[in-house]
């Protein structure tokens, strides 16, 4: 085990800038590391991230802290049988038949219009105007909540990532995090009041009145879940949708494949989620003594996962460090499963459960955007470059397109 100041340390700005050549080190010399300023142990390794994943002495305790300030407490703090049960009552919606004839159509929507926008103009960003808005508009009309308030959504997102992702604790992040979590309580509580006393046919009133042996959700519950999802459905496809297309237009005989073979997308998602993921760190705690990365980290410690490096170890996948949808050592039929072979959905009973709404959310809006801009391109001196820490993805992606007449 190492300490930060002899490892590349991930928050200096060298490794903001390009933390795969830090990955890299990492897993090849310092795959336990300590790191004082963030009191926590760091791994980076596909076999000990996965058992980070996996092993039961791992825990999510770490989210008493790192996410109830924000969320209140969720599903994800939750173990035994209060997290099956809560599970079990919010995932219905985000699978099978739920998802397909209630909600597909409402991503099917939301992506049409978000291109009809610009598909007349000849060029867009696709980060500021389509992939930043998609799934959050998707959230906000799932939940059968008010259309116009998309922007108030959007802007709760922004600043709940913001604090997620507070690794230096810059106190006006985290200021702006706490007076989120006022806020979306102000306006969700009473509209989950009247879902219970109304249900209607939406993702809100399913969850008021879901019920599994004589188990229901309670307004702060639901409350918190929205929120949740808010920042875990909305920055996987956010930076995920960036992030396909980023890594496309950046090998354009794959883009050339996905356009010919539109069942390639699913392939192109999962490829990305493993080269690119959204999500760069998840956090664990574990309950006691283990070993890991090749020493001890103690109980009670948090151990931070680096998904962006394990993703990329040549040790569980052949050159890694290429983008390539045909590579056969990730099972795309798996890849939005707890089976999962990526680590970018986290596996175990935390496993994300809104993986199929991204695959679906994924798979629309990639092919409305092959559809509606066909000739799509890379806008002169677009380098798209990622940004980010603790998720990461393209700051901007302007393309250029014959315009729609």
């Amino acid at each position: 085990m190492t300490t930060a100041q002899q490892a590349p340390d991930i928050l200096s700005p060298d490794f903001a800038a390009d933390p795969y050549a830090s990955y890299r080190v990492m897993r090849e010399q310092y795959p336990l590391i300590w790191h004082e300023g963030m009191q926590s142990y760091i791994v980076s390794r596909y076999a000990d991230v996965e058992k980070a994943f996996k092993d039961p002495v791992f825990t999510s305790d770490n989210y008493d802290w790192q996410l109830e300030p924000v969320h209140g407490r969720t599903i994800l703090q939750m173990g035994g049988r209060e997290h099956s049960v809560r599970r079990a009552l919010v995932a219905p919606a985000f699978r099978g038949k739920e998802l397909q004839e209630k909600f597909l159509p409402v991503i099917e929507r939301n992506a049409a219009e978000l291109i009809e926008a610009f598909a007349a103009d000849g060029s867009a960003d696709l980060v500021a105007q389509f992939a930043t808005w998609f799934p959050i508009n998707v959230i906000v009309d799932m939940l059968g909540l008010p259309r116009e308030d998309h922007a108030r959504f959007h802007g709760w997102y922004t600043s709940i990532i913001g604090f997620l992702g507070n690794l230096t604790q810059d106190p006006e992040v985290a200021a702006s995090g706490l007076r989120t979590r006022e806020e979306l309580a102000a306006y969700m509580i009473p509209v989950i009041q009247e879902r219970r006393a109304d249900p209607g046919d939406d993702l809100l009133s399913a969850l008021c009145t879901a019920e599994i042996d004589g188990t229901t959700m309670s307004d702060e519950d639901i409350k918190a879940f929205v929120s949740l999802l808010l920042a875990a459905g909305g920055e996987t496809t956010d930076k995920a949708i960036a992030g396909v297309f980023r890594n496309l237009l950046a090998n354009p005989e794959q883009l050339a494949a996905v356009r010919a073979d539109r069942g390639l997308i699913p392939a192109a998602f999962a490829e990305t989620l493993r080269f690119t993921p959204p999500v760069h760190m998840i956090m664990r705690q574990p309950s006691a003594d283990v070993e890991l990365g090749g020493g001890t980290v103690e109980a009670g410690r948090t151990v931070t996962c680096l998904i962006g490096a394990a993703n990329r170890d040549g040790e569980r996948y052949a050159d890694a460090d290429r983008f390539d949808v045909f590579r056969s050592d990730l099972t795309t039929a798996n890849a939005f499963s707890a089976a999962a072979d990526h680590l970018a959905f986290a596996l175990g009973r935390h496993f994300c459960v809104g993986a199929l709404l991204a695959k679906a959310e994924i798979e629309v809006g990639v092919n409305q955007l092959l559809d509606a801009l066909p000739d799509l391109a890379l806008a002169e001196g677009e380098t798209a470059e990622e940004q980010g820490l603790f998720t990461r993805g393209p700051a901007s992606l302007r393309v250029t397109f014959t315009p729609k007449r």
